[in-house]
């Protein structure tokens, strides 16, 4: 699975705007390379994070995944409590009881920094994980919209 792959998956859900920031958008140079996928239906850019990235590279405060190899990139996905207890086996508050080595490829796991945060991630999807990174898009794309929907009209719920 590629990013290319998995950005034309989430273009396909209503209401997402993507971000790839590149040079000359006055993004940060951090950024450049990298996706950031908003429900936002009348594309503006939403206060608060976006349900789900793409990162090609190390961020200083995130460097276990190892990502500045050539070719590596992870996908990030805020999947809620019970998507991430179901894909890690832990709650996400909870230190989990084994260590997992985050740069392993094709393996889901708590997201190295904001896995206390309901993020999982996974370096380099494929055969293994690319059915369930894909449903785990869609239900972060639903709750995304959900909390959006709820916004603008808070009987939506």
């Amino acid at each position: 699975m590629s990013i290319e792959d998995i950005i034309e998956y989430v273009d396909r859900l209503p209401g997402v705007l993507i971000l790839r920031p590149q040079p000359g958008d006055g993004t940060p140079n951090i950024a450049w390379g990298d996706a950031f996928f908003y429900y936002a239906p009348d594309g503006v850019v939403p206060n608060g994070q976006p349900f789900a990235t793409i990162v090609t590279k190390d961020y200083p405060d995130d460097t276990r995944s190892r990502l500045d190899t050539p070719g590596t990139f992870r996908v990030n996905i805020h999947a809620g409590a019970t998507e991430f207890a179901a894909v890690t086996g832990h709650n996400p508050r909870m230190q989990p009881t084994r260590d997992v080595d985050p740069s392993t490829p094709d393996l889901l796991l708590a997201h190295p920094v904001y896995g206390h945060l309901a993020w999982v991630a996974v370096v380099n999807p494929a055969e293994r994980t690319t059915d369930r990174v894909l449903e785990l898009l869609a239900s972060a794309y639903r709750a995304a919209r959900a909390r959006h929907d709820h916004r603008i009209d808070p009987a939506s719920t």
